[in-house]
């Protein structure tokens, strides 16, 4: 019996794969999570499309600034060398091609790569682009995180998406709380699954041909 993993041990996981050096862009909701796990010990310069760069995790209770607020409108906190600016030239570096790496959300993930995040499609739903689109097509590299599955157990990865696209073919690597999974030329290699996860259950609940890679990470 596998357990998959929460929240917190997701974000925990994407932030082990941020590399030294790095700008990064953590999108609104569960990816802001990702920056209380960044290890101490990497430089990682965190932007935010509101016109921060330099962004530390977060603040602790009580200790929040209510003018020190990231694009999803929650506090953080600033390291030394941290700068504001104007959202204009905000989204200057992301339409430029200057973030290496944005997480962002997903409600669906196609087989091609595409990505849809923004609008259901509901007729009660309310859309929520913000800079979405604008990281997806201007990051050097997307990474997605998502629950596999949706509340009624339908698989988030998908042969074509459904919802409106924030963007086609842009996502690199795919983070759930069962499996990693990359996006490749070849298709889609799951390169780790959650600790009692076998390859032909997880192929079981997916709509789409996985291929598993040769040496899977340990989990």
């Amino acid at each position: 019996m596998y357990k998959k993993l929460n929240r917190e041990q997701m974000a925990q996981r994407v932030a082990c794969d941020i590399p030294e050096g790095a700008y990064v862009n953590l999108g609104i909701g569960l990816p802001t999570k990702v920056a209380n796990y960044l290890p101490p010990e990497r430089e990682i310069f965190l932007h935010s499309e509101n016109g921060l760069l330099g962004m530390g995790p977060a603040p602790e209770r009580g200790a929040e600034d209510a003018e020190l607020i990231n694009a999803g409108k929650e506090p953080v906190t600033l390291l030394p060398g941290g700068a504001f600016f104007h959202h204009g030239d905000s989204f200057a570096m992301m339409r430029g091609g200057h973030l290496d790496v944005c997480v962002l959300g997903a409600f669906q993930v196609s087989a091609q790569g595409d990505l849809a995040n923004w609008h259901t499609g509901a007729p009660d739903a309310i859309p929520a682009v913000g800079g979405a689109m604008d990281l997806a097509i201007g990051a050097k590299k997307v990474f997605v995180m998502m629950e596999y599955l949706t509340k009624s157990g339908e698989c988030k990865l998908v042969p074509q998406c459904t919802y409106p696209l924030t963007g086609m073919r842009c996502v690199d690597r795919l983070y759930t709380d069962l499996a990693v999974i990359d996006m490749t030329p070849a298709g889609l290699v799951v390169v780790e699954m959650v600790d009692g996860l076998d390859f032909d259950e997880l192929q079981r609940l997916t709509p789409v041909p996985l291929i598993l890679a040769e040496q899977p990470m340990p989990a």
